[in-house]
């Protein structure tokens, strides 16, 4: 880091622009004087032994102990961890502070006390405020996900980082999103391969994201995009809560769509992916075009898999890779 840089680091950390100078100077000069600060700097004496005392009391620098009254730096990380909390609470207060206003705000305009639980976004409003608060998620993202999408197609650049950082996804996909052979390959399977955890059914109830137990987003479906492009914010209420269990109960009825470390080195790639798609309930065509095989190719995986399994139909073969854990 340059000599430049540092100064700027340490005001966002909270000290003022001459501590700051202060601070830097006797980093370059070793156990020095205020008086040599003083000439250094062409400032005050006055003035740079305040900013000496402040730098003593915050614990980046202390005093040699020798008759002329000498100070010299200390090894900061103690003290920078101790800024960088109290920013980090200023920042939290303000945070909030900024909550209540706006929520004032809303009362002034709809005093109605249920302005602040659902919020209606319209136009181009809508990706800016999906990437927000996607982009603060903390922990945890159920999300029902199904076509239209607000956001281009495309790789989910939100998810993937998010997923780095630890935080869990789990999404119910519908069969129409999964029958889309582009957004399956660009989207889905890239997911799935980062860590999200995907299950599948006929349809969703609803397009819906929950971020944290702590805000959902409810988007249009089909029909109602055509008449209305908008999107709910719900926050915590007894909604968000209805919400959040249609999602659980949903989850615990959907297929799955990947794989535990359970599969058998007997199955092929192909195969697994096979029976990954089976459980989503496409046809056998779209498992063709979305594997890259022929549909000949597909039924000799298919009877060598019900081979496998010593099953005499589909549905025998579902529940054996299901009992076995192969999905």
């Amino acid at each position: 880091m340059s000599d430049e840089v540092l100064p700027t680091h340490l005001r966002r950390l909270g000290l003022e622009d001459r501590e700051a100078r202060t601070y830097l100077a006797m980093l370059s000069t070793g156990p020095t004087t205020v008086a040599e600060l003083s000439e250094r700097l062409g400032e005050d004496p006055l003035g740079i032994r305040q900013s000496v005392d402040r730098l003593i009391e915050q614990g980046l620098a202390t005093s040699c102990g020798r008759e002329d009254s000498a100070v010299a730096p200390t090894e900061p990380g103690i003290a920078l961890d101790r800024l960088t909390h109290a920013r980090t609470s200023e920042l939290r207060q303000a945070h909030i502070a900024a909550i209540n206003a706006y929520r004032g705000y809303r009362r002034s305009v709809h005093p109605q006390a249920t302005d602040d639980l659902v919020e209606v976004i319209t136009g181009p409003q809508i990706m800016e405020r999906i990437w927000h608060i996607e982009g603060a998620a903390g922990s945890e993202v159920l999300r029902f996900d199904s076509p239209p999408y607000h956001i281009p197609a495309g790789p989910n650049a939100a998810e993937g980082r998010n997923l780095e950082r630890g935080v869990e996804y789990r999404v119910v996909y519908s069969t129409s999103a999964v029958q889309n052979s582009s957004y399956y390959a660009r989207n889905i399977k890239p997911c799935i391969a980062a860590g999200e955890q995907a299950r599948v059914l006929p349809t969703v109830p609803v397009k819906l994201t929950i971020f944290d137990r702590r805000v959902a987003i409810v988007s249009m479906s089909f029909v109602e995009a055509e008449v209305n492009d908008s999107m709910l914010i719900v926050r915590p209420s007894s909604l968000l809560s209805a919400l959040t269990g249609l999602f659980e109960t949903s989850w615990r009825s959907a297929f799955p769509l990947h794989f535990g470390d359970r599969v058998p080195p007997a199955l092929r790639p192909v195969q697994s992916r096979i029976l990954e798609l089976l459980g989503s309930g496409v046809t056998d065509e779209t498992i063709a075009e979305l594997l890259g095989i022929s549909r000949r190719t597909l039924s000799r995986n298919l009877e060598q898999l019900t081979s496998t399994a010593g099953a005499a139909t589909r549905f025998q073969l579902a529940l054996h890779a299901a009992r076995q854990g192969w999905i």
